[in-house]
């Protein structure tokens, strides 16, 4: 009884807070300035890192670039440095803690305090359980996951002693609407990489708790939770998300 009546005593604050996010859909969220600013970015040698890498640049932040290939971070830098960006580059290792840690450590005396991590990087195989191989498995939640602790855990005290900093993290959909042959790591519907980044811009300027790209996605994951697994199983197919796989087990001729 007494849980069903604080229930109704916080009414009030949910109608309130209700209105108060009704009415901010049509105040423009301002964007704020990161120039200046110490942003390291993992998996920065290619694709959403890359271009995240570039925008940054843009917007004048000093530039700190990890990622495993030395040649593809070489290019991203020289861009970047061609956009007037100050830019350090570290050939680091995301599944190997030890080697985080130490790379940050080189980091903080080298540079500075980081102020806006972005943990990008990641890793992906296409294929089934058993084509799966156990270290593939392993690396995918080591870079994936695993490293997205280790790096917080080496650069967020300074944001906290600063009492400035963002940390973002870039993940797949998957945690929430899963897809065929991508056990391991599931990706979502093909999309322009520029589209990606220019909504992960904006969400990290306006400073936004979550966003989902494309938008139908936050729209997917209450659906899910709501219709028939029937009804979401047709609606799975209707959808057909196609790529190469490697298959490792064969249903037996009947």
């Amino acid at each position: 009884m007494k849980f069903l009546l604080d229930l109704l005593l916080l009414l009030p604050l949910l109608i309130v807070c209700c209105l108060e996010s009704f009415v901010k859909l049509f105040i423009p969220k301002r964007r704020k300035s990161v120039a200046g600013e110490i942003v390291l970015i993992t998996g920065a040698g290619h694709g959403i890192g890359r271009l995240t890498a570039y925008e940054f640049a843009k917007l004048k932040s000093k530039l700190v670039l990890w990622d495993i290939n030395k040649h593809g971070l070489e290019e991203t830098a020289a861009k970047c440095k061609g956009l007037g960006a100050k830019v350090y580059t570290f050939v680091v290792d995301c599944s190997n803690r030890e080697d985080i840690y130490s790379s940050a450590k080189k980091v903080k005396a080298e540079i500075g305090d980081v102020s806006i991590l972005v943990n990008n990087a990641g890793v992906v195989y296409t294929s089934d359980l058993f084509a799966t191989q156990d270290a593939q498995i392993e690396k995918t939640f080591e870079v994936n996951i695993l490293a997205h602790f280790w790096t917080t855990k080496a650069f967020l005290p300074a944001m906290m002693k600063n009492n400035h900093g963002h940390v973002v993290t870039v993940a797949s959909a998957a945690g929430h609407i899963s897809v065929p042959f991508l056990l391991a790591y599931c990706l979502g519907p093909a999309l322009e990489p520029e589209e990606v980044v220019n909504r992960l811009m904006n969400g990290i300027l306006t400073e936004q708790k979550m966003i989902f790209i494309p938008s139908s996605i936050a729209f997917l994951t209450i659906l899910e939770r709501i219709l028939p697994e029937r009804f979401l199983a047709v609606l799975k197919r209707k959808i057909n998300i196609k790529f190469d796989a490697v298959i490792g087990y064969k249903m037996k001729a009947q």
